[in-house]
């Protein structure tokens, strides 16, 4: 059975930041990246969910938190990109696909 679920992703600091329109540095601390997927299966806390961008960049999430959101009607995942770093390409990747959407924080 197939399963929607919203990621939530939270990527590390880029060493070379990209510059928003305004041409100030993205600080990836206070933005989370979203994308709805569907799954097999439930990912449970400590899973790596494998993870891409519309470019073929893959990438594996790891999983923080799963939580049921009644106004969306869906689980929510929350993960954090599951490497120290992460490479230039996946993360220009990430904000080039019109499938992951960058929220702020605040």
């Amino acid at each position: 059975m197939s399963t929607e679920l919203e990621i939530v992703l939270r990527v590390p600091k880029a060493k070379d930041p990209i510059r928003n329109a305004s041409g100030y540095p993205i600080d990836n601390s206070s933005v989370r990246f979203i994308k709805r997927i569907v799954v097999d299966r439930l990912p449970k806390v400590g899973d790596l969910l494998p993870l891409t961008t519309k470019s073929g960049e893959a990438f594996d999430g790891s999983i923080t938190r799963v939580q049921w959101h009644d106004e969306k009607n869906m689980f929510v995942v929350y993960c954090r990109y599951s490497k120290k770093s992460m490479l230039q390409q996946q993360y220009t990747g990430i904000l080039e696909d019109a499938e992951w959407e960058m929220k702020p924080l605040f």
